[in-house]
């Protein structure tokens, strides 16, 4: 392996595309051959909660409003999510998991934890700690820039 360590934005988006092709993978075994990896961050996101707003949902993937709306109506189609307008701001619009969507939580959970365990295989958990504490770092670094 090259370690040049000014090839870090390749290396970084070669594990985004190793993680990406692990699960499309895994989502096409869950009969979900139709989502992308984002459709299942989503999915897990909402596993954890009972529903986020739009916006909040955005900000938890990373993604702009816009490429968010597409990514949830591709959902909804599937019969996976559902849009509740809030009670006192009907401007206000909450993504939550359908009936159908939280049958697949349980499937996101596992994919995850086996995504984890991917990533960390041959790690000492030392290891996993600094490899996670230095991410973090770099993640900052570009949040700092990042324009809003």
């Amino acid at each position: 392996m090259n370690l040049e360590y000014t090839n870090i934005s390749s290396l970084i988006s070669q594990i985004h595309n190793y993680s990406s092709n692990f699960l499309k993978t895994r989502l096409t075994q869950e009969g979900l051959p139709e989502l992308v990896s984002s459709h299942g961050f989503i999915l897990y996101k909402l596993s954890l909660t009972e529903s986020l707003t739009m916006t909040d949902l955005a900000k938890s993937i990373n993604k702009d409003k816009s490429t968010t709306t597409a990514l949830i109506k591709k959902l909804e189609r599937a019969g996976l999510i559902e849009r509740k307008s809030s009670d006192k701001d009907r401007r206000v619009i909450y993504i939550q998991l359908s009936q159908k969507g939280a049958k697949f939580a349980d499937a996101m959970s596992s994919i995850s934890k086996e995504l984890t365990e991917t990533c960390y295989k041959n790690f000492t958990e030392q290891e996993k700690a600094v490899v996670f504490e230095l991410l973090i770092k770099l993640s900052r670094n570009f949040e700092e820039v990042k324009p809003d």
